[in-house]
């Protein structure tokens, strides 16, 4: 294991120029104090856990210290916004210090968030606020132990700088880390500025750096852009079949390498509905549960735009094609996995759909319904489940059908409920949990949101005298509004 001093750099895209990036330093908050650090991602770089007790730690992801080696820079793109195109966006309050080179080889992105102006900021004050940061980091983390690919959490530092959104609050820095955080958007940015050389210099160091197989093909940017699909069409199955919320899927918030990233005002779904929308100012619901699926598909059409330079129009629209099916595929496998079922059979497509409508007005609670389906005999957890259930009837037609096809499968219930409790989370990350964490913290008590990291970082596992974390949530936690400030 490393200690701080010892981080290796190999500044990658700091190298491309300015043309990409512009140097800046970051601009320190005051008081820095560590409210969290996951000791999952800080392996990631190689680091003994006991730096994040060192003063050190939180001077450095504070902007107080940087590295002789670090490069820091703020990424220039641009992106669709809610469907409008914006021709100039960029890192407003955040900073690609640099890329750390761990013992593996693996280069990982310190990118630290609310780090201050840039010339990107558009009139923002730079900065992120406690509140988004704590949500960013629970979020990142959760999502990491789900098994859904994401940029990971490094900590979070708070301070005593003040900063006013709909109320005064206290600044914090978040320190994020990824392969890389190039966007659709990136591509975008080059493409209808018209700096087609500079959009192939990008391409070449995305394809050289992160999708080094691709170059082996007779025409790499298609095969670029067809595993870009395919990664999208397991994430966003993934989104799906764990009722997770993205709330602002612009295609500069959309990441090359297909994971989740630039954590909003996200939510997973307490009540099963979807249509839900968890982003109070997406007034249209463009972002609704419903529609992610059809807006990934969207921003996978806008970054085909972009390559259209270096790719026909046909072969892109024809691997663009692949999404739905794709999607498709993968959401099934994981609703049959969810349902306990091993085997694949024509009708289960239906039996999921099924399910979800009759779900849909009953006030069903998503996670929960499926850890209880597992945790007993079919008959018996079916039994205590119709209780949720507005159609009654409905549900017994189908829970008929689910123990019938059940019986097409191979093991014993103590085997059903280890596979389905691999499968299907006990803790998820719900609105109100983070929201508790998050009132504690912003009074100086950071205990309530390194416990809940800590449960989030083992979903499936049972953990006595925890058992709160797994509870519905109360009405008044079903409805909390999250908006995109931080």
């Amino acid at each position: 294991m490393k200690s701080l001093t010892d981080l290796t750099f190999d500044n990658r895209f700091a190298r491309l120029g300015d043309g990409f990036s512009t140097a800046v330093l970051p601009d320190p908050i005051a008081e820095p104090r560590l409210v969290v650090a996951s000791p999952a991602a800080m392996a990631l770089l190689d680091l003994d856990p006991s730096e994040a007790d060192t003063p050190v730690f939180a001077e450095l992801f504070a902007g107080h210290k940087l590295w002789s080696t670090a490069e820091p820079r703020a990424m220039v793109y641009s992106g669709h916004q809610f469907g409008v195109y914006n021709p100039r966006l960029g890192d407003g309050r955040a900073l690609l210090l640099g890329e750390v080179v761990n013992a593996a080889g693996e280069h990982w992105d310190l990118h630290l968030k609310g780090a201050g102006q840039t010339p990107y900021s558009r009139m923002g004050d730079g900065r992120a606020v406690l509140r988004s940061s704590i949500r960013e980091f629970l979020a990142s983390e959760a999502l990491h132990a789900l098994g859904i690919p994401t940029s990971r959490a490094l900590c979070v530092t708070g301070s005593s700088t003040p900063v006013w959104r709909e109320r005064q609050e206290s600044a914090a820095m978040l320190l994020r880390l990824a392969p890389s955080h190039v966007r659709f958007g990136h591509f975008e940015y080059f493409y209808y500025t018209g700096q087609h050389e500079r959009l192939q210099e990008l391409g070449e160091h995305v394809l050289r750096c992160h999708f080094p197989q691709c170059l082996e093909q007779a025409e790499p940017y298609l095969a670029f852009y067809r595993e870009v699909v395919e990664r999208n069409a397991e994430l966003i199955a993934l989104w799906q079949a764990y009722g997770f919320c993205h709330g602002v899927m612009n295609t500069d918030n959309m990441s090359i390498l297909g994971i989740t990233f630039d954590y909003g005002p996200y939510a997973f779904l307490d009540d099963f509905d979807a249509n839900h929308i968890c982003n109070h100012s997406d007034d249209s619901g463009r972002y609704s549960f419903s529609n992610q699926v059809p807006i990934a598909h969207w921003n996978l059409a806008a970054l085909a735009q972009a390559l259209t330079p270096f790719v026909s129009v046909e072969a892109l629209r024809e691997t663009l094609g692949l999404f739905l099916p794709l999607y498709q595929a993968h959401y099934l496998d994981l609703m049959r996995r969810r349902l306990g079922l091993q085997s694949a059979e024509d009708a289960d497509a239906t039996l999921v759909e099924r399910l979800l409508q009759l779900m849909q007005g009953s006030a069903v609670d998503y996670s929960r319904f499926f850890r209880e389906l597992g945790n007993k005999a079919a008959a018996e957890a079916l039994a205590r489940l119709r209780e949720d259930f507005v159609n009654l009837a409905g549900f017994d037609a189908w829970a008929a059908d689910y123990r019938a096809r059940l019986e097409h499968e191979e093991g014993t219930q103590d085997e059903r409920r280890t596979r389905m409790h691999a499968v299907n989370p006990k803790y998820v990350l719900r609105n109100y949990l983070a929201q508790q964490a998050i009132t504690a913290a912003e009074q100086g008590d950071y205990a309530p949101v390194r416990e809940l990291h800590a449960v989030l970082t083992r979903p499936f596992d049972e953990q006595p005298r925890l058992e709160r974390y797994a509870e519905r949530p109360p009405e008044w936690g079903k409805h909390l509004e999250i908006s995109c400030s931080s």
